[in-house]
Parts: C-alpha cells; structure tokens; sequence
C-alpha cells in the first residue's frame, strides 16, 4: 500500500499496531472524561447565565427607593415571599457569591479532567501515533 494511500486517523487491521485490554480501557476513560468535561462546560454556562441574572435583579435594585417599593415580592419554589429592599439585596448578593463559588468549583473539575486526558492523550499517540484520533470534532 502507497503512503498517499493511507491518511492520517485511518485504521488499517493490517498494520503493526496492536490494542491491548489496558490501551482499550485507557481509551475508553479518555472518552468518559471528554464527555464529562462536555457535561461541566454545559453546566457552567447555565451557572453563568443565573450568575447573569442575579447581576441584573442586583442592579435593578439598585434602582429602586426604598420608600417607593416598602416591600418586594420574591419568588421561593412555588410561593412569593415579601422582603424589605436591604434583605432582598442582601439575598441576591449571598446567590451571587455562592454561584460565583460553584463556577469555580466545575472550572477547577474542569481543569483537573483535562489534565488527566492530557496524560492519556499522550501515552496514546505515543503508542498509537496517526492510528488514533482524540482530537474534538467540532
């Protein structure tokens, strides 16, 4: 078989490369983890958005005079519950620093998963060279 025959991230049977239980099971967790980073992206753009519009109820208070507006109505689960204006600001600024935390929580998971495919990626197209892909398709 010609080399122009034979294109980069094509498998050929016939070739010298052998998969073992450990490299199958290696890349198996690289996919595990892809997808689990795949899951905490997602889940840190839904955080930024209540990050959003926290920020924006934050602001809109901001606007409000206290003696225009004695009480505020906020929605907790099912129910409206009515706070002063300083509890409500106090309320929507604990949100905003606990969903500031959880951002940072998934961003360090993040960071840790891709670290470990890191490792994997490398001893894999060590092994594997062109026969493997582990590049995202976009």
């Amino acid at each position: 078989m010609s080399s122009a025959a034979v294109s980069k991230g094509t498998f050929h049977p016939d070739s010298d490369v052998h998969i073992t239980f450990e490299d199958q099971q290696k890349i198996n967790k690289f996919a595990r983890l892809n997808a689990r980073v795949e899951e905490y992206k997602d889940e840190l753009k839904a955080k930024e958005a209540i990050l959003k519009n926290l920020e924006d109820a934050s602001e809109e208070l901001m606007l409000l005079d206290e003696d225009d507006c004695p009480n505020l109505p906020y929605l907790s689960g099912e129910n409206f519950v009515y706070y002063n204006l300083e509890t409500a600001q106090n309320n929507l600024e604990e949100f905003k620093k606990t969903s500031g935390k959880e951002m940072k929580d998934i961003e360090s998971k993040i960071k840790e998963t891709t670290s470990t495919m890191s490792d994997l990626k490398t001893h894999l197209y060590g092994k594997f060279g062109n026969n493997i892909n582990l590049e995202a398709e976009d």
